[in-house]
């Protein structure tokens, strides 16, 4: 039962956004897979700038997070479900 003081969700605002992220994911991946299959991880981190490198870390760090925890969200939910 959801408490009656949260927000209502927009489902489809919620479907039509998670849809624009896959797509934007997919693209940074693209990219990330044609840096890595062209470069070594050692030309990278000695040629490319520090603070772009900073930045792409904290952007892969950032993503990571919040997908870990909405995979551990969904991995509860689902252990409670089957517990009930």
């Amino acid at each position: 039962m959801v408490p009656a003081a949260r927000k209502q969700v927009d489902v489809t605002r919620l479907m039509a956004d998670l849809s624009a992220a896959k797509v934007e994911l997919l693209s940074a991946q693209c990219a990330t897979d044609r840096v890595r299959l062209q470069y070594s991880v050692q030309d990278i981190a000695a040629h490319a700038e520090p603070q772009v490198l900073k930045r792409v870390i904290a952007s892969a760090e950032a993503l990571y997070s919040f997908f870990s925890q909405v995979e551990a969200h969904i991995k509860k939910e689902s252990g409670d479900k089957r517990n009930q």
